[in-house]
């Protein structure tokens, strides 16, 4: 019996299920945002470690479109929702029916609501994490950025200082009618955190 392979499945499983779950609020809260109803994909959830986020995204020099948070409380950590500037655009006009001016800029009223969709997202994750955990965990006010994946990533490490060396992906696609839009989620724990949360949750982070 692999105990190990094990261990990770069941780590994997336990993710799986809060991101089904933050998904399902996250859809019932922005239906309620936007008064239309909004679906979201079953998330496709993944450990990776944090250098290989930005190649994740595009690449270093991918220009992105990044929500972020410092996650403060029990488990501190980094959030970043990331999607293309195309995806960014298409999800303000086929979900929010903002009538988008520009390909290359966002207007004041687009990011806003950007932010707030992040928002709503940020707070539907974190809140089915602290639920399983029973930790406290609570999403800062967000900050966006359109920049380089890297650029974007460094400035959240001068921001934040050190950020853990694993990330949970949660990709995330959000279904209007025939319409898809699809984003990434990342939670970055601090390096204290990860052992934390998974103690919390009845897994322990390394066999004896």
């Amino acid at each position: 019996m692999d105990l190990f392979k094990d261990f990770e499945e069941f780590k994997m499983d336990v993710l799986k299920e809060v991101g089904n779950i933050g998904a399902g609020n996250a859809a019932t809260a922005l239906s309620r945002l936007l008064d239309k109803p909004i679906d979201m994909a079953v998330p496709k959830v993944q450990m990776l470690p944090f250098e290989a986020i930005a190649e994740r995204v595009g690449g270093a020099e991918k220009i992105v479109l990044a929500v972020f948070f410092r996650v403060e409380g029990d488990t501190p950590g980094n959030l970043f929702f990331i999607l293309s500037p195309e995806a960014a655009k298409k999800l303000l006009h086929r979900l929010a029916g903002i009538e988008v001016d520009s390909e290359d800029s966002f207007s004041e009223m687009e990011w806003s609501a950007l932010s707030e969709i992040g928002n709503i997202l940020a707070g539907s994750y974190i809140s089915s994490l602290a639920d399983f955990t029973s930790l406290s965990m609570t999403p800062t006010v967000p900050a966006l950025a359109l920049d380089m994946a890297g650029a974007i990533l460094s400035y959240g490490l001068l921001q934040f200082g050190e950020m853990g060396d694993s990330a949970m992906l949660i990709d995330t696609t959000f279904i209007e009618g025939k319409h898809e839009v699809e984003g990434q989620f990342f939670l970055i724990p601090d390096p204290e955190s990860f052992a934390k949360i998974f103690s919390a949750l009845g897994v322990p982070m390394n066999y004896d």
